[in-house]
């Protein structure tokens, strides 16, 4: 697949996708970069505005990160040892036997993945690394989870892409030639106000999808729900997001 084939399901929130999605902890990617064979080269795919890129630039000489999106890139923060690439995570031309660590946040279930795994097998280094995850909804009380749960399938449920599917029943294991390594378990965590919940429930595709379809902004109508279960606007309320994170590497 190329950028040209890519379906764009968040070029149109990029700014709001920058500002409200969570961030993911500082120890996941010292613990990855501590499995790697070396510390030459990583390749965040689908690295949407740079999240996952900026925590790896810290632990590599270089990072590529691409994504297929020009609207996402865009939006990145740029750094000197990252190179943004707008290109499909399928097609994007590395030498082979040259990465030490792929990573892929939250995006594996858009790609093509049998060709995705072939250019990651080819490009990464012996000993390689290939890290993938993603998360599901977030935690946070059991009656604001209630009313965002109503919110996911009742209201913007119709509206998720079909690759949606794989978020909800969870990944795959990595195939065959990738040798598995053990997962320590790791989450997201942050404190948001009841608005930061709202923006980032508007950051999902199935929200915009529903706008665009009935002229309407759903989130209108989680409001009152919202309301009735945190009432203080200024209150911060514990959040979290645990991960699932499979990870392989290129033992021949």
């Amino acid at each position: 697949m190329t950028a040209a084939d890519f379906k764009d399901h968040f070029s149109t929130a990029s700014e709001a996708y920058r500002r409200y999605r969570p961030h993911y902890p500082a120890k996941l990617f010292s613990d990855l970069a501590d499995l790697t064979p070396g510390r030459d080269l990583a390749w965040d795919c689908a690295t949407g505005t740079g999240q996952a890129a900026q925590a790896l630039s810290s632990h590599f000489n270089k990072v590529i990160a691409s994504d297929a999106s020009t609207q996402q890139i865009s939006q990145a923060r740029p750094a000197a040892n990252i190179e943004y690439v707008v290109a499909s995570a399928e097609a994007l031309q590395l030498a082979d036997d040259t990465v030490d660590l792929i990573t892929v946040a939250q995006a594996l279930h858009w790609f093509e993945q049998a060709a995705f795994y072939a250019n990651a097998w080819r490009c990464l280094k012996p000993q390689g690394v290939l890290a993938v995850w993603k998360y599901d909804l977030a935690v946070i009380e059991p009656a604001v989870d209630t009313v965002v749960n109503w919110y996911y399938h009742d209201v913007v449920g119709p509206y998720w892409p079909p690759e949606r599917v794989y978020i909800e029943q969870g990944y795959p294991p990595l195939p065959q030639p990738f040798t598995a390594i053990q997962a320590k378990p790791f989450a997201m965590q942050t404190d948001w106000t009841r608005d930061d919940l709202l923006g980032y429930l508007g950051t999902w595709s199935a929200s915009k999808y529903y706008q665009q379809a009935k002229q309407q902004d759903p989130l209108a109508l989680i409001e009152e729900k919202l309301l009735a279960v945190w009432a203080d606007a200024a209150e911060h309320k514990p959040v979290r997001w645990p991960l699932q994170l499979l990870i392989g590497s290129k033992h021949d």
